[in-house]
């Protein structure tokens, strides 16, 4: 288990440096005990749907692409990541919309659970138990997001891009490991 535990702890914490970098621009703004806890509430289930919507789209492409669906989901990974840096270096800070409650907290979920998609994807293909990683999940997102939320208005906008930059280098690192993992048979 401890190579799996390993494994879960990689992809909650990519997951949970995308969270943290949301959090930190609401939290610059300020935030009560009640936000957190919704904030926190809607991150980690976006995250937890995302994933498990994932997982079914993997165990599809598994059924038709057999052995390439695993670095079809890996490739997931990497480009996700890719574009979570890209995402972060050309976001404009306009601030469109108030990610404290209603459209704005369910399309800033939305958001930030679409990489969840990607790791749900793969998943299958690493060889965690899904239940045990679902819970790491959202533990992780809701820990994150009061960490970013709590720490938002001490750590200024610098913390936010750099936590996005290296929560897409953790995801394309992640992916490149796992498909080298899977290449040569290792803790698969």
């Amino acid at each position: 288990m401890g190579a799996a535990a390993l494994k879960i702890a990689v992809v909650a914490l990519s997951l949970a440096l995308d969270v943290f970098a949301v959090s930190v621009g609401v939290g610059m703004r300020g935030a009560e005990i009640a936000l957190r806890i919704r904030i926190g509430a809607a991150f980690a289930t976006a995250e937890i749907a995302m994933t498990l919507a994932g997982v079914l789209i993997g165990k599809v492409a598994g059924t038709y692409l057999g052995a390439a669906a695993a670095y079809l989901g890996f490739t997931a990974l990497v480009l996700v990541g890719a574009y979570m840096i890209y995402e972060t270096r050309h976001d404009d800070a306009g601030g469109g919309f108030d990610l404290s409650r209603g459209w704005g907290l369910f399309l800033g979920a939305l958001s930030i659970s679409l990489d969840s998609l990607g790791i749900g994807f793969s998943i299958l293909f690493i060889g965690v138990p899904l239940a045990v990683s679902l819970l790491c999940i959202g533990v992780a997102s809701i820990v994150s997001t009061t960490l970013g939320l709590t720490l938002g208005k001490a750590l200024g906008k610098r913390a936010e891009e750099s936590a996005g930059v290296w929560a897409g280098i953790v995801l394309i690192a992640t992916g490149l490991g796992f498909a080298t993992l899977h290449y040569f048979h290792v803790g698969m």
